[in-house]
C-alpha cells in the first residue's frame, strides 16, 4: 500500500461521510427491497468499505449507469460507484478489477428470425439501447450496420423496442430473461455480444482511493463476500469473479 489511510480519507470520505452512487437501472447489482431500502451487492460493497473506514455512507441512487458518470459534473458528485469497465469512461475514472460479469445480449419478439446476436448487426436493423449504459457503449463502437435507437434507461429501451416495433432490445441478460419469462410474446438469444465486467470506479484524481479501492474489491471476492451478497440478493446465475 503506497499511500496512508489519511490520504484515502481525503479522497474517498473527506468531511467523514462516503458518497455512494447506486445505479438501480442494473437490477443484478441493486434493487429496491419490499421496505423501499436499497438492496444488492452493490449496495452491500458500499456499506462494507463505509465500515472499513469508519465513516458514514450516503447512498445517491440512480436509475441509469450514465447518469451516475453524467454526476460526475456536479460540484459535490459522488466518491465511488458502481460502473462497468468501458474506454470511454476511462478518462474520468479509475476502475477495480471486475467483481461481477454480466452478459449483454438481446430481447426479440419470440417469432423473430434472429437467433444469434451477430445477426443483429445488419442493414436496416434498429436496436434499443439505455443512453450512456455500458451495452450501448459497447455496442457503438463494435456494431458496422444496425442503428442503435436510445432511450433515456436500460427499462425504457425495452419499452421503445415494443412500442416502435424495434428488432430488438439490448441488455443485462437477467432483466431481460425475467421480461421474457412473464410475457410469452418475446425470448432472449442464448448468446452474448458481450461479457460486461462490473466495477467499483473512482474519480481519476482520488489516486490513494482508488488504490484503496482496488485491494479492498480483491480481498472481498477472497473472502466469498461478492458471492454471499449476490446470492442474498437473489442473483442465484451471475458470476462472481474468482
Amino acid at each position: 500500500m503506497n499511500f496512508t489511510i489519511q490520504q484515502v480519507l481525503a479522497d474517498l470520505a473527506p468531511d467523514g461521510i462516503l458518497r455512494a452512487a447506486i445505479n438501480y437501472g442494473n437490477p443484478v447489482l441493486a434493487q429496491r427491497g419490499e421496505d423501499g431500502e436499497a438492496r444488492g451487492v452493490s449496495v452491500a460493497l458500499a456499506k462494507s468499505l463505509a465500515h472499513e473506514l469508519g465513516v458514514k455512507l450516503e447512498m445517491r441512487t440512480f436509475d441509469a449507469a450514465g447518469k451516475v458518470f453524467a454526476a460526475l459534473e456536479e460540484p459535490d458528485h459522488w466518491t465511488v460507484a458502481f460502473l462497468a469497465i468501458e474506454p470511454v469512461r476511462e478518462a474520468q475514472i479509475l476502475f477495480s478489477d471486475p467483481y461481477v460479469l454480466i452478459e449483454g445480449t438481446y430481447l426479440v419478439e419470440k417469432n423473430s428470425p434472429f437467433q444469434g446476436v451477430e445477426q443483429l448487426d445488419r442493414p436496416g436493423a434498429r436496436l434499443g439501447v439505455g443512453k450512456g449504459a455500458a451495452y450501448d457503449l459497447y455496442l457503438s463502437r463494435t456494431l458496422q450496420h444496425a442503428t442503435l435507437e436510445r432511450a433515456d434507461t436500460s427499462a425504457a429501451a425495452v419499452d421503445l423496442f415494443i412500442e416502435q416495433q424495434l428488432d430488438a432490445a439490448a441488455g443485462v441478460r437477467q432483466p431481460l430473461e425475467q421480461i421474457a419469462a412473464r410475457n410469452p410474446r418475446y425470448r432472449v438469444l442464448s448468446d452474448a455480444f458481450t461479457s460486461i465486467r462490473q466495477a467499483m470506479a473512482v474519480p481519476r484524481s482520488k489516486e490513494a482511493g482508488a488504490g484503496y479501492v482496488w485491494e479492498f474489491v480483491e480481498r472481498r471476492l477472497f473472502e466469498g463476500f461478492v458471492r454471499g451478497a449476490l446470492l442474498a440478493s437473489g442473483q442465484t446465475d451471475v458470476s462472481a469473479r474468482r
